[in-house]
């Protein structure tokens, strides 16, 4: 999640649905049987939050729902349970990004680095995160970031890109984490920015640009977009279940037309979010393309 302040894009339109001829539905066939890249891996279920432990049942639970519409998986942790993640995405076919959650607990970083760079020893990760927005959180300074970075880079099998995740903009103002990474990992959140659903498939490619322009010929990866399906307005941005399925469609057309490697935010609702340490609000529990029962929200039948 991604928040920018003082960046409102405070565009506002009363038709958010030009579908053209062809339905929602025929459009939802055609991006399932195309098969879409990648998915953030909501593990939590009702009831439980960050802290609590992972079963490999209950995530290979799961697992098996995501299987057949994705070929990649995208994890944030490597302690509690999420260690898991990785060998059960392989288990099922599916390619892995597999991020070390880092804060300001140095004991805990040192854990989530370890565990990273064992399980990419272990052949189970196919691009490494490095963190995931704290930078943007404020919870390392750059240089301590660039340290950790320096220090997975040389740990890690050679063959196993490196990266960090972050706002689009955090690349373009920390050219020295720009230059530290294998490949790009950026988060780009038209809703955060307050941009009215007509224009935010538009926005979040101008996003994906930007960073573009200052790779250098480096691969950037989409880590995180998406739209809530429930919980509010933000400025120009308004979360409602047509508008997220809209905005998943624009999206995933776009990124298999185009090529774009993009994992979806999320797979699942997640309740915790609500009252969670990221400040979302209601919109927070509404990120999923399921449901808390597991139920797709556009679709029945997937």
């Amino acid at each position: 999640m991604s928040k920018r302040a003082g960046k409102i894009h405070n565009l506002i339109s009363t038709d958010p649905s030009n579908l053209g001829r062809q339905t929602l539905d025929d459009r939802l066939a055609a991006i399932t049987e195309a098969g879409m890249h990648g998915i953030s891996f909501s593990a939590y279920t009702e009831g439980q939050k960050p802290g609590d432990e992972l079963t490999s049942s209950q995530i290979e639970h799961r697992m098996a729902i995501l299987e057949p519409r994705f070929n990649w998986i995208r994890s944030f942790s490597t302690t509690e349970g999420n260690e898991l993640i990785p060998a059960s995405a392989k288990k099922h076919g599916l390619k892995t990004l597999v991020g070390a959650w880092l804060g300001s607990d140095i004991d805990k970083n040192r854990i989530e680095i370890n565990n990273l760079i064992a399980l990419a020893h272990q052949g189970l990760v196919d691009i490494a995160a490095v963190g995931n927005e704290v930078l943007y959180r404020r919870e390392m300074s750059e240089a301590d970031l660039l340290i950790t970075m320096a220090e997975v880079r040389e740990r890690l099998p050679s063959n196993v890109p490196m990266g960090y995740v972050d706002a689009y903009y955090e690349f373009e103002d920390r050219p020295a984490v720009t230059e530290a990474c294998d490949v790009l990992l950026t988060n780009c959140y038209p809703y955060w920015e307050g941009c009215a659903l007509p224009y935010a498939t538009l926005y979040m490619q101008d996003m994906y640009r930007r960073v573009q322009k200052i790779a250098k010929g480096k691969r950037v990866i989409i880590t995180e977009t998406g739209w809530p399906s429930a919980g509010g307005t933000f400025y120009g941005a308004e979360a409602s279940l047509q508008g997220s399925y809209l905005y998943f469609l624009k999206a995933q057309e776009w990124a298999i037309s185009e090529g774009i490697e993009l994992f979806y935010f999320s797979s699942f609702d997640e309740a915790w979010k609500v009252t969670g340490d990221d400040g979302e609000g209601d919109v927070g529990a509404h990120w999923g393309l399921w449901d808390m029962h597991e139920k797709f929200k556009y679709a029945p039948k997937l």
